[in-house]
């Protein structure tokens, strides 16, 4: 696409920026080496952490949405249903939130950015446009889709040009629209990482973070959705480790699940409920806890409460083994 710089050349103008060039000329890339190396290298404290999962059969009123989150062991919320232009509900919820200390970590918009009909792909983009809108209306963190998929029969399923160029110049394209269009003044807006579909990788993330060079898009971290060969499955504590590492400065909100192998002739790697899985989680809940920024960690795709009380026990539980606290 016209303006988007390809991955190659890219990297090649951040190299040749060591030496001065590139690095002077972008706010993001100004503030890259430093803050990076200081979240890899440096001995930092541990901040408790914000945990959160969905309420099911919320209740309408915000005052008794947000008490219920307490009630349910949540400091951190997934949007509740409002309306852009619902000013006084917006209003009520970000009062009554405040006043129980629940942070709302992310704005849900999930629709396919790259559709092949002009209209669906139209209708999606001005969806995470307005989602992005109220996330910085309501205080959220973030909003937060994948970057889409060229597949035409499964808004995110997989496809061969998914980890191309031209995705992921299209992906770059659309998250400067996004946020130009919108302007957030303290809502970021994300792609969620994806086994089949970039960004795949902290290092494709962080070539996005460059290329799309906007203060106001940032990473949502989700390891669980990176483990997509059985190296990642067995080494997952050091993929963990390379997502801090390369990351953690620009992570403002995270996703818990687990992951477990189901044998078969081909490899078949599927959601389980938190603790019977392999995720590392004294690994996940160590780095998570070591972010000033206190990103939420939020509990999806379980069946039903019941499974979100023993997922967050055990979260809870690995937490005060190694030594983490929860708010």
């Amino acid at each position: 696409m016209n303006g988007i710089l390809s991955r190659r050349r890219f990297l090649g103008s951040a190299l040749c920026g060591l030496s001065g060039g590139f690095w002077g000329q972008s706010s993001f890339a100004a503030n890259w080496q430093s803050a990076a190396e200081e979240s890899a290298c440096c001995s930092q404290p541990r901040y408790p952490i914000r945990l959160g999962g969905p309420i099911f059969k919320p209740p309408a009123d915000p005052e008794e949405l947000a008490i219920l989150h307490r009630k349910s062991g949540y400091s951190a919320a997934y949007c509740p249903s409002v309306r852009l232009d619902d000013r006084e509900r917006i209003r009520d919820i970000v009062n009554a939130f405040s006043k129980h200390q629940v942070v709302i970590a992310e704005v849900g918009r999930w629709c396919n950015l790259m559709d092949a009909d002009p209209g669906k792909r139209k209708a999606n983009f001005d969806s995470v446009c307005e989602g992005l809108a109220l996330a910085d209306e309501l205080g959220a963190l973030c909003c937060v889709n994948i970057a889409g998929s060229f597949n035409e029969k499964v808004w995110f399923g997989p496809h061969p040009k998914n980890i191309s160029q031209e995705f992921f110049d299209l992906a770059v394209e659309n998250a400067r629209r996004i946020i130009d269009s919108v302007q957030p003044k303290r809502a970021k807006f994300c792609y969620e990482m994806m086994g089949w579909t970039l960004p795949d990788s902290p290092d494709s993330y962080r070539e996005m973070l460059l290329a799309v060079d906007r203060p106001a898009f940032a990473v949502h971290l989700d390891p669980c959705n990176l483990v997509n060969s059985p190296r990642r499955f067995y080494e997952n504590a050091a993929l963990i480790d390379e997502c801090f590492d390369k990351l953690g400065p620009w992570i403002v909100s995270c996703h818990a699940k687990d992951v477990a192998w189901e044998v078969e002739m081909q490899i078949h790697f599927r959601e389980v409920i938190i603790g019977t899985g392999q995720l590392d989680y004294r690994r996940y809940l160590t780095r998570l806890s070591q972010l000033p920024q206190q990103p939420p960690l939020m509990m999806e795709h379980l069946a039903g409460p019941e499974e979100y009380a023993q997922s967050r026990e055990y979260i809870q539980a690995v937490g005060q083994e190694i030594g983490v606290t929860f708010l």
